[in-house]
């Protein structure tokens, strides 16, 4: 049997998302690190916190975070920790939080970062009925499997992991073991708060993250949500049943490893694997 292997666009066999918290002040910085480095993510924001000394208003967060590379993402209008309050308060919390930063930044919103971390069956439940797509935890794997509960959605470690450059050469590094697991693909999933970096005067921690992985042929810099559609995208392949040829339903072209040979599957193209 051949095996199929998912590959990201160009071929890649990896990939790189960072995700951060908040909203505040150092997210200007931060970008401008990530941007110097090609690095793309997604910043989680609060929409009734838009104020106060270390936050960025709705005019200073419209031209920050609608630059290209740059994902905006629900993160509870009021930071409430979700499974800890009523179900009609965690709905508002979320559908509300979505509809202003709609409003604010006139694209769709439908990804998530779960407030302090806080999480339950109940509320990933009210999180579909709010048409969330994917949700960030706050629990770290040290590892870069591709996500499989988006709602649940794990990391590889927060930024103040002390093995994070370690994890870093490893995620580069090539797998010596089976063929299947030299062929997997990897997802280093970065998170935290900007607010760390200038609490802790420690920016030489994301600096030498950023030039380390960044400016790469051989990783593909993503968003958050772009990770989510490209891997829903290879999810939703059309397969023969000898695995002959394959459909592409989706608007997404999708990048695959079978049989040893690398095969682009254009947007809604019927291709065969020979």
């Amino acid at each position: 049997m051949r095996y199929v292997f998912l590959r990201f666009p160009e071929f890649r066999n990896k990939a790189l998302t960072l995700s951060y918290d908040d909203g505040v002040i150092f997210d200007k910085k931060l970008i401008e690190i990530m941007q110097k480095n090609k690095l793309r993510g997604t910043f989680n924001l609060n929409s009734s916190l838009m104020q106060g000394e270390r936050k960025l208003n709705e005019e200073q967060a419209k031209e920050l975070y609608l630059q290209d590379g740059i994902e905006v993402a629900v993160h509870g209008r009021r930071h409430l920790s979700l499974a800890e309050v009523s179900t009609p308060i965690a709905v508002e919390d979320v559908i509300t939080d979505r509809v202003n930063l709609e409003r604010i930044f006139g694209k769709i919103v439908n990804g998530m970062a779960y407030a302090n971390g806080s999480y339950n069956d109940d509320v990933v439940r009210i999180l579909k009925d709010c048409g969330i797509k994917y949700s960030r935890t706050c629990i770290t794997t040290e590892k870069f499997d591709i996500p499989t509960d988006w709602l649940r959605l794990p990391t590889t470690c927060h930024h103040k992991n002390p093995r994070l450059m370690e994890l870093a050469e490893k995620f580069l590094e090539p797998y010596t073991s089976n063929y299947y697991t030299r062929q997997t693909p990897r997802l280093f999933y970065l998170w935290g708060h900007s607010y760390e970096f200038n609490d802790d005067n420690n920016w030489n921690i994301i600096e030498e993250f950023a030039e380390f992985l960044g400016n790469r042929e051989d990783v593909w810099y993503c968003t958050n949500s772009e990770v989510y559609d490209y891997v829903k995208a290879y999810e939703s392949l059309i397969f023969t049943a000898e695995r002959t040829m394959v459909y592409n339903p989706t608007q997404i072209d999708v990048y695959l490893h079978i049989g040893g040979i690398d095969i682009l599957v254009k947007a809604g193209q019927t291709v065969p694997i020979k």
